[in-house]
């Protein structure tokens, strides 16, 4: 039997029990909902893109299918760091709801930490900061308990973490157009004869 599920007006998702996976940045603890979470991998090879914002780490190449990827950690403002065996990739569906697109979109992340069952008893609403921050990206802050610790986890509005006018830039032909100009320009790249 599944489980019942109410969207709000702002399109946060309630429902008896919801599972996330959670992750970590900068030792805050971050969730989103399983049902838009693709796979998870390590690290591997990104191509850079010109132009593009310092968060927007460039394009992969997964089984064929080439994925925008983006450091949420420099997205959310936080500083870089190098990263480790535990840096991974959470591959993620989003959707732009101007146009209902729908697209892969690769998140780097500091850990995985697990997949939680969140009761909606223990999410309550963003934060209010008035008009001068944007909370829009954020589904709703959980209360769990992790080991010993009660924790509050941040719970992301996956699609929008990154505003309309990103998200076209990520699945149109902007980034798809440099990277294909990327790859002719070094495949005409002869070097001169000696």
């Amino acid at each position: 039997m599944g489980t019942e599920v109410v969207k709000y007006a702002d399109g946060a998702l309630s429902g008896k029990e919801n599972k996330f996976l959670t992750f970590s940045m900068a030792e805050e603890h971050y969730g989103v909902e399983i049902l838009r979470v693709r796979e998870i991998i390590g690290l591997i090879d990104i191509t850079p893109l010109p132009q593009t914002p310092n968060y927007v780490k460039g394009v992969i190449n997964l089984r064929g299918k080439i994925i925008p990827v983006i450091e949420l950690r420099m997205k959310f403002g936080m500083s870089s760091i190098e990263y480790t065996e535990e840096t991974c990739v959470i591959v993620v569906e989003v959707s732009d709801s101007a146009e209902s697109e729908r697209f892969e979109m690769g998140v780097i992340v500091d850990r995985v930490n697990e997949v939680l069952d969140i009761h909606e008893g223990s999410i309550e609403p963003a934060p209010r900061f008035g008009c001068s921050m944007n909370t829009n990206f954020i589904l709703g802050m959980a209360k769990v308990k992790m080991g010993e610790r009660d924790r509050v986890i941040i719970l992301l509005n996956i699609d929008h973490v990154l505003t309309t006018e990103e998200l076209n830039s990520l699945s149109g032909g902007e980034m798809m157009n440099a990277s294909s100009d990327r790859e002719s320009q070094s495949s005409s790249e002869v070097p001169a004869a000696a």
